[in-house]
């Protein structure tokens, strides 16, 4: 059965936990999850007895043609897990006490609804002396064979755990070896996954001076001290960001490899394929490789933005902007603005795709941009040729903004390099 009742509850109840998370902070932004949820959650309730299969979700809440084949394309398993993984993360914080648990089975796509198991209150009053034992035991050796069972039944949990990990990643690789993924996002990301060498991803870590008691501000080469310097900050926007990357090369069979800006190096960008995830403020790494050239990042020098990230536009089109900034740091932060751009690096042989924001959240938003596949299937639409082959290319993001979570992106503008 897909709904299992432990309590008073119907269907109006589980359409309300349902909304409830759509509108929550964990899936807020993440349009195409919202309407998966829905559509899983009505056909879950509505018609419970009825099989969910990856060919009707794709066609119906994806707009896929009547030839989309599951096991060739694996769009629908890709964003099934993301939102498996997004409801542990909402009851993991703002659901924590939701009395109803919403749970997508492994190998199923129909929808569980649980009642929370309540917490056995302790008790008010104090227990009854016990009649004292004919047998005495000594406690300490009472209260180690507690420990020791403990600790055998932890490790054998913590056994069967990794176990079971293993041979989900054993199984899920097999497949994927099997049938090779295909769908906009395996398109969009082919070029660092169809090699033998995993690529590297190289977040942003600024360089500060100064102590976070007593106030920090960006290092300045020409009057900052390097012995002072403080380079292990990053923003939760690349930290978030390399996580999404993480599960999208999941999902596509692959895996990558993390790296810290400042550990960076020229030999990097010669033996392997790079993600930068960042803009150049923070990421200075990029500085010393070939970056954009349509979209470049520069400091405004004059009036009331004075100091502040922009986007320059090299050559506007008619009816673009020829520069883009983010909200002012005077007034909350609900729009920014990035890049996605897939370029040549030092070496002929290699790409870099670049992911950055003049923002910490308008990176996150744009890494999301790249592990959507309706994102990336409409910007893949804007480039001919890009269908067969990914060609190097640079797009501008709007990302909106709300409480320091990014909720929705959209395409500007993009062009072919």
């Amino acid at each position: 059965m897909a709904v299992t009742r432990t309590l008073a509850t119907g269907p109006d109840q589980f359409f309300q936990q349902i909304e409830q998370i759509i509108k929550s902070h964990s899936l807020r932004g993440s349009e195409s999850l919202c309407k998966l949820l829905q559509y899983l959650a009505k056909q879950s309730l509505v018609h419970p007895e009825a099989s969910l299969k990856e060919y009707q979700i794709a066609v119906e809440v994806y707009g896929r043609h009547s030839d989309f084949d599951p096991q060739a394309d694996s769009t629908i398993r890709v964003q099934v897990g993301r939102l498996r993984m997004k409801l542990a993360e909402y009851y993991a914080s703002e659901g924590a006490n939701d009395p109803i648990v919403v749970k997508i089975p492994k190998g199923s796509y129909h929808l569980v609804f649980e009642a929370r198991q309540s917490q056995p209150e302790p008790l008010s009053t104090p227990l009854r002396e016990a009649p004292a034992p004919r047998v005495v035991v000594p406690t300490v050796p009472a209260i180690w064979r507690i420990l020791v069972i403990t600790l055998l039944a932890c490790l054998i949990v913590s056994l069967v755990v990794a176990g079971s990990l293993l041979w989900n990643r054993k199984q899920t690789a097999a497949a994927v070896t099997a049938h090779p993924a295909t769908g906009p996002l395996a398109e969009f990301w082919r070029p660092f996954t169809s090699g033998t060498d995993e690529p590297w991803v190289i977040f942003s870590n600024a360089a500060f001076v100064g102590r976070p008691e007593t106030g920090m501000r960006y290092y300045n080469s020409r009057q900052d001290s390097k012995t002072s310097v403080y380079d292990h900050y990053t923003g939760v926007g690349e930290v978030l960001a390399v996580h999404s990357l993480d599960e999208v090369f999941a999902s596509l069979g692959r895996k990558i490899r993390v790296k810290r800006g400042s550990l960076f190096s020229l030999d990097d960008a010669n033996n392997t394929n790079l993600i930068f995830v960042g803009s150049p403020s923070e990421n200075l790494s990029l500085l010393d490789i070939p970056g954009t050239q349509e979209f470049v990042f520069q400091r405004v020098t004059s009036g009331a933005r004075k100091g502040d990230l922009s986007i320059v536009s090299r050559h506007p089109k008619p009816g673009e902007a020829s520069s883009y900034l983010a909200s002012p740091s005077t007034a909350p932060l609900t729009e920014d603005y990035a890049v996605v751009g897939l370029v040549p690096s030092v070496s002929p042989e290699r790409l870099v795709m670049i992911l950055a924001g003049t923002t910490t959240f308008g990176t996150q938003g744009a890494v999301e941009f790249a592990c959507r596949p309706d994102s990336v299937e409409k910007l893949m639409q804007e480039m001919p040729g890009s269908a067969t082959e990914m060609k190097p290319f640079e797009a501008l993001v709007r990302v909106k903004i709300a409480r320091g979570v990014p909720l929705e992106t959209e395409l500007v503008t993009v062009r072919p390099r």
